[in-house]
C-alpha cells in the first residue's frame, strides 16, 4: 500500500494505519484479563479497589480494540478477509470470543452479565475453532514451518468455556467445550513439537509464543478442577505438566531476554497469568500454602510483566511502531 502520510489530511492517516491494525491486538485483553483473575484469586474480596479496577482496564481495552477492529472490517473488508487467509493470523480471531470468555469469568459476581458474555463468547468460539479447523484440513497453502504456539489458541480456547459455563449450570456443554480443547491440544501438542525440533528455529518475533505452551495445562487443570472440584489422577497430570513446562521456560529465559519488544510479546502475559491461577487453584485444593505464597510471588512477577509490556506498547503506538505494513 502506497505511503499516504505525504500531502494527505489527517484523516488519510488515520486510514492507512487502521487497514494495517491486526487482530492479534485482542491478545492483550487476554493478558489484562488472565491479570485481573489472578488478582482475584489471590486477594478474593480482601481488596476490591485492586480487583475492580484491573476487571475495568481489562473490559475498556476490550472495548476499545473491538471497536477499532470493527472500524477496520467496515472500512477494510478485504485487509479482514486477507487476515483470515493468512496462516498465522488466522489463529487470533479466536483471541476475540477467548477474551469474551475471560471477560465472563472477570465479571462472575454479576451473573446476567456474566451469563452474557459467556454465551456470546461460546457460540463465537465453537464457530471460530470449526472455521480454523476446516482451513487447516481444507488447505494449499500450509506448510509445517507455518506451525507454532499460537495455533493452540482456537482450539485451547474450547477449555476456557468451563470455568464460567459449569458455575452457570451448562454441565454437559462444558463437558462438550473441554473434551474438543484438551483432545486437540494434545493432537497439536505433537505437532508444533516435531516443528520446533526438527525444524529451522522459530524467528524472534515469535520466539514469546513459545510461552503459550503454558497457558493449555493450566488452564486445562483450573477447568477441569471446576468440572470435578476434586483432586484426581487427570488433574494432577495437568497441573505437573504445567509446572514442567514452567520450569522448562525459566530455564531458557535468556533466549526471551535477548529479544527486542514485538506485539507478539503480549504472549508472556497469558500463559504466566493462567499458571498462576493455576497454582492458587492448586493451593485452594490441597491447602498447601508453599504454592499459595509462590503464587503470590509470582503474581508480583506478572504485575511487573504486565507493567512493561503496557510501557513498550504504548512507546510503540507513540511511535507509530504499531499497525505498519508487514
Amino acid at each position: 500500500m502506497k505511503d499516504l502520510s505525504i500531502n494527505q489530511p489527517s484523516s488519510a492517516k488515520k486510514e492507512s494505519r487502521l487497514i494495517h491494525f491486526p487482530i492479534s491486538m485482542f491478545s492483550i485483553v487476554m493478558g489484562l484479563s488472565g491479570f485481573s483473575i489472578a488478582w482475584q484469586k489471590a486477594l478474593g474480596m480482601s481488596f476490591p479497589a485492586v480487583t475492580t479496577l484491573s476487571s475495568a482496564l481489562a473490559s475498556i481495552v476490550m472495548i476499545l480494540v473491538s471497536s477499532l477492529y470493527l472500524m477496520k472490517l467496515i472500512q477494510f473488508p478485504n485487509a479482514v478477509i486477507a487476515e483470515t487467509k493468512h496462516p498465522i493470523k488466522i489463529n487470533f480471531f479466536a483471541a476475540f470470543s477467548i477474551s469474551l470468555l475471560l471477560l465472563s469469568v472477570v465479571w462472575h459476581r454479576f451473573e446476567s452479565l456474566s451469563c452474557f458474555l459467556w454465551g456470546i463468547g461460546a457460540i463465537v468460539q465453537l464457530s471460530l475453532t470449526l472455521l480454523v479447523m476446516h482451513s487447516w484440513i481444507h488447505h494449499d497453502h500450509y506448510r509445517l514451518e507455518h506451525a507454532n504456539p499460537s495455533w493452540f489458541i482456537p482450539v485451547v480456547g474450547n477449555i476456557i468455556a468451563p470455568i464460567t459455563g459449569a458455575k452457570l449450570g451448562f454441565i454437559e456443554i462444558s463437558w462438550f467445550f473441554f473434551g474438543v480443547g484438551i483432545v486437540f491440544w494434545m493432537v497439536l501438542l505433537t505437532i508444533i513439537t516435531n516443528r520446533l525440533i526438527f525444524h529451522e528455529t522459530l524467528p524472534a518475533r515469535f520466539k514469546p509464543m513459545l510461552f503459550i505452551l503454558l497457558a493449555p495445562p493450566s488452564i486445562g487443570f483450573v477447568s477441569y478442577s471446576t468440572l470435578v472440584p476434586e483432586l484426581t489422577g487427570f488433574s494432577r497430570i495437568l497441573i505437573s505438566v504445567a509446572l514442567f513446562t514452567a520450569i522448562l521456560l525459566v530455564l531458557n529465559i535468556n533466549q526471551f531476554r535477548k529479544s527486542e519488544f514485538y506485539l507478539s510479546s503480549w504472549a508472556f502475559s497469558f500463559p504466566v497469568a493462567a499458571f498462576n491461577v493455576a497454582l492458587f487453584r492448586y493451593a485452594e485444593l490441597t491447602q498447601s500454602s508453599t504454592c499459595f505464597y509462590i503464587g503470590m510471588a509470582l503474581i508480583g512477577c506478572l504485575t511487573l510483566l504486565i507493567l512493561w509490556l503496557s510501557f513498550h506498547t504504548l512507546k510503540a503506538i507513540k511511535a507509530g511502531e504499531i499497525c505498519k505494513p508487514e
